[in-house]
């Protein structure tokens, strides 16, 4: 199944969502049996189901117009990001400067694969996490796998 580029579908949203305050983060395409295009939002205070259902509304329609799919059925899913996304692009890092993360290395540094910590800074290729407080950096592809810290 042929679909427009990712890049393309999330141009296409973002003049939908601005108005409405949200953020379109990524969009998502799977060929499978049952194709879907999900797309991932973003909202200062978080996205709820309420949240998520209204930009559905909203995009339905013009998608459609814009054809990403050339006219091949598919299911279009919103959803917010989760709580336990990892942080991937630049966009994810930067917005996490001054919070707690977790995470997990490749290999063990200091006898340790897993770390705690404030993220204080992000380079583009290292991160430098304030842990037991002392700043340590980290090369980004020492990582495999970084979330923003959630305690319940």
């Amino acid at each position: 199944m042929k679909v427009k580029k990712k890049e393309e579908v999330e141009a296409f949203l973002k003049p939908i969502a601005e108005p409405l305050g949200i953020e379109v983060v990524e969009a998502v395409f799977k060929m499978c049996k049952n194709p879907s295009l999900t797309v991932y939002i973003d909202k200062e205070g978080g996205v709820d189901l309420n949240i998520c259902e209204q930009f559905h509304k909203a995009i339905d329609e013009p998608l459609d117009e814009f054809d990403f799919s050339y006219g091949q059925p598919y299911t279009l899913n919103v959803s917010s990001l989760g709580l336990d996304r990892p942080i991937i692009s630049e966009r994810d890092y930067l917005k996490n400067i001054g919070q707690e993360v977790e995470f997990k290395l490749y290999a063990p540094v200091k006898g340790k694969k897993q770390y705690e910590g404030i993220l204080q800074e992000y380079d583009g290729n290292s991160i430098t996490v304030t842990i037991d407080e002392i700043n340590v950096k980290f090369e980004i592809n020492q990582i495999s796998k970084i979330t923003k810290l959630i305690r319940v």
